[in-house]
């Protein structure tokens, strides 16, 4: 069966399909979590899985798995899959790849009349992106422990919403317990979501990890005064202090290469008036990397400084860790299943440290995963002007393929 390929056609067409639902005039794509478009749109899915005979199953969290049997019922399945909840400005393939490239593989075994030893599955997790709901990764999350389920359901969205009552609305408030699902490994497919494959002209990227990252709110303390009578020498002035700690965070990104990260993505100076001097300064700080060492590293430096900083001008500053999420190593067996089915297909390619979070990360906590990521045009992702190519899309389609079919075991 080293011939076997997927059908990439179909693949594209069922793309297309999906992204019909919650279509935006810029050719994006806004179906959020638990909407009456992400009801239309696991209905259209489920609807494909049962046509190609297989059995569906959701549980309380609203995760669905498509399972194609196997010979030995007692095996452990293999799953691949993602989310097909977008962006409010989300694009076609965000997700919606991994979902449609994992249920094509169904598809190209049954018309190749393939066996598998372990059952194969393909599993939609709910609320991935939580633009409409948080914590992100909501379903997987639950699935895997990271919280509970009352958390998750008691999170509400900007109306006033509950998760719980959401998914009843929609009728995915299944009856299986998050968890009990037995996972014997997972796979995702996804978009890199960033430059790297296509500056490097790699069609695969194998992914050994995921970035950890940490996050916190910041806030310099100083004094508002009149910008005019006010002298430079004397003034209290919070912005000033918190560009110098802004720029350290980019500072203490550049002394970890190739993989750390630091990024200031959110400021509100009080009072943003023109001829005011700023009394305070709210921001966030973001810092990623590849292992727990180095984060912890960039983490520890980021206090000293902060610390010296506020010794130095004499203003307060206080600094919250409010998330910290801990690098992911993919397995071993499913990053080198994922590298010898890309050297046997004889795909140009790499390996890329995923930098975003994904559903893999949880799955990993509970089962051997791994990742297969192909170019997207620009790296351009969470936005509707996303894309990728078709043959790009088959390419990764294809070593999932091969990548399930080593893991689960190929009786005929």
């Amino acid at each position: 069966m080293k011939d076997l390929r997927i059908d990439g056609e179909r693949l594209w067409r069922s793309l297309m399909d999906l992204a019909a639902i919650g279509a935006t005039p810029k050719g994006g794509v806004k179906r959020l979590a638990l909407t009456e478009l992400d009801k239309q749109g696991r209905d259209l899915v489920v609807s494909w899985g049962r046509a190609a005979g297989l059995a569906i199953t959701v549980d309380r969290i609203g995760n669905i798995f498509m399972r194609r049997a196997g010979t030995d019922p007692d095996a452990p399945p293999v799953a691949s899959g993602s989310h097909i909840d977008t962006q409010p400005t989300g694009g076609k393939f965000d997700g919606n790849y991994g979902v449609l490239a994992a249920l094509e593989v169904m598809r190209t075994l049954d018309d190749a009349g393939v066996k598998t030893c372990a059952p194969l599955e393909v599993a939609i997790w709910t609320n991935e992106e939580g633009s409409r709901f948080v914590p992100v990764m909501m379903g997987s999350g639950v699935f895997c422990g990271a919280f509970t389920l009352e958390h998750a359901y008691a999170a509400r969205d900007i109306e006033g919403k509950r998760v719980r009552d959401e998914l009843e609305a929609i009728g995915y408030l299944g009856d299986e317990e998050p968890g009990k699902h037995p996972l014997g490994a997972y796979f995702e497919a996804h978009i890199e979501q960033g430059p790297v494959l296509e500056d490097e002209g790699k069609v695969i990227g194998v992914v050994p990890g995921v970035l950890g990252l940490s996050w916190y709110d910041c806030e310099v303390r100083g004094m508002e005064a009149h910008a005019g009578p006010t002298p430079m020498a004397i003034r209290k002035d919070a912005l000033q202090v918190a560009t110098r700690v802004m720029q350290e965070v980019v500072a203490i990104a550049n002394r970890y290469p190739p993989y750390g990260r630091g990024t200031v993505g959110f400021v509100q100076t009080f009072p943003n008036s023109r001829n005011v001097i700023p009394g305070s300064v709210k921001f966030s700080i973001d810092l990623r990397n590849v292992n727990d060492a180095l984060l912890n590293q960039m983490h520890d430096e980021m206090l000293a400084f902060i610390d010296r900083t506020q010794s130095e001008s004499g203003l307060s500053i206080g600094i919250e860790r409010v998330s910290y999420y801990r690098p992911c190593e993919f397995h071993p067996q499913c990053v080198d299943a994922v590298r010898r089915a890309t050297g046997a297909l004889g795909y140009p390619t790499m390996d890329v440290v995923s930098g975003a979070g994904h559903d893999a990360v949880y799955t990993a906590r509970v089962a051997p995963s791994g990742m297969i990521f192909v170019p997207c045009k620009d790296g351009i992702s969470h936005n509707e002007i996303e894309d990728a190519r078709s043959d790009h899309l088959e390419a990764g389609c294809n070593v999932l393929l091969h990548s399930m079919l080593e893991r689960a075991g190929q009786v005929s």
